[in-house]
């Protein structure tokens, strides 16, 4: 199995632990600035996940897919509130119901 095909399961296992299925998500494979990274259009609920196809070889030993995926996973299940926190108006209610989504989700995952 590739790095890239290694990292693609671990993400989809964690979005499917975190009740994250109502997403596509896209992954792509391309130089980017970090190990990984992830970028959500929310109303449209897409998710583009991209891990880094040429790491520097200083940071190879650096590099954890299995982290990397589930971090960015992470990112995903905040994203909702994250985007309500950005908006220039925001309803009374609308952090607070993202806040709440977000806690009924970790409610699932925490024993």
């Amino acid at each position: 199995m590739t790095e890239f095909e290694e990292f693609q399961e671990e993400f989809k296992k964690y979005q499917k632990l975190f009740g994250l299925t109502g997403y596509k998500v896209y992954f792509k494979f391309e130089p980017i600035d970090s190990f990984a990274n992830i970028t959500v259009n929310q109303t449209d609920m897409v998710a583009t996940v991209r891990l880094n196809s040429r790491c520097p070889k200083k940071d190879k030993a650096l590099r954890n897919i299995k982290q990397s995926a589930k971090h960015e996973a992470i990112h995903l299940l905040t994203m909702r509130l994250e985007s309500c926190a950005r908006y220039r108006y925001v309803g009374e209610g609308d952090i607070s119901e993202a806040s709440e989504e977000l806690v009924f989700k970790l409610e699932n995952l925490i024993e």
